[in-house]
């Protein structure tokens, strides 16, 4: 009797090679809750054992690794064959550290501290440029929100109208479903971290969004108020596409 290996993943693939472990698991749970298939590592050996196994849309590469810097390590990736999307994270902010960055290969080059908004952006872009795309529609409990024309609808096709705000607030709730959220990380990226917005305005929001989706008890999801904390939201089943 044989056994037959899983099917490779179709979503976009990316490599964070990051020493900082609290910034290399943010990074790859907050890509992985955009669709993403995400593989992490710390160093340079790490991630070359890694790459010796299959292929990545995009590295995103830390420039102050542990022994061999992401320079060098971009510079000798690139002289190896690799064809991959190369964003570089750093905090240096000098010009002639930029061009190294792009000398040694990198498409696109972020500093430190970045937006989490305009990192994902980035790698949107980047991974489109490689030729593929996350996941278009999240689908959960009878509604199916698209990413790419901004709607919700329910099952029967019927369009749910919610304004901009609501709908990236749903769209970051269900993106990162099973995770307690703080009010300040929702409004930092759905309202945005320029923005003084009272902390309550969450709340005010989620009430409007359960009422938009009809939400009881029996409702295929459920949004939990973390007293003194947010908010978290639980979904029984949902698919990608």
């Amino acid at each position: 009797m044989t056994t037959q290996s899983p099917p490779p993943s179709t979503r976009p693939s990316i490599l964070i090679v990051e020493d900082d472990a609290n910034l290399r698991v943010g990074l790859r749970d907050n890509l992985q809750d955009e669709g993403f298939d995400v593989a992490a590592a710390s160093n340079a050996r790490e991630a070359e054992t890694l790459l010796s196994g299959r292929t990545f849309d995009l590295l995103i590469l830390d420039v102050m690794l542990p022994g061999e810097d992401g320079y060098s390590l971009c510079r000798r990736l690139r002289a190896g064959g690799l064809q991959s999307m190369v964003m570089m994270l750093t905090a240096r902010t000098l010009e002639d550290d930029i061009l190294r960055g792009f000398e040694a290969g990198a498409q696109d080059y972020l500093t430190k501290p970045y937006r989490l908004r305009e990192l994902l952006a980035r790698v949107r872009a980047l991974v489109r440029r490689a030729g593929t795309t996350p996941p278009q529609t999240l689908s959960f409990a009878g509604f199916t929100l698209d990413l790419s024309r901004r709607t919700l609808t329910r099952a029967d096709g019927g369009l749910i109208d919610l304004t901009r705000t609501e709908y990236d607030l749903l769209a970051y709730l269900v993106r990162h479903r099973d995770r307690a959220l703080t009010r300040q990380e929702i409004l930092d990226t759905v309202w945005g971290e320029d923005v003084v917005v009272d902390p309550r305005t969450v709340d005010n929001f989620v009430s409007n969004l359960k009422k938009k989706l009809g939400w009881t008890s029996t409702s295929g999801f459920t949004i939990h108020t973390l007293r003194g904390v947010g908010y978290r939201m639980e979904i029984e089943s949902m698919t990608k596409s």
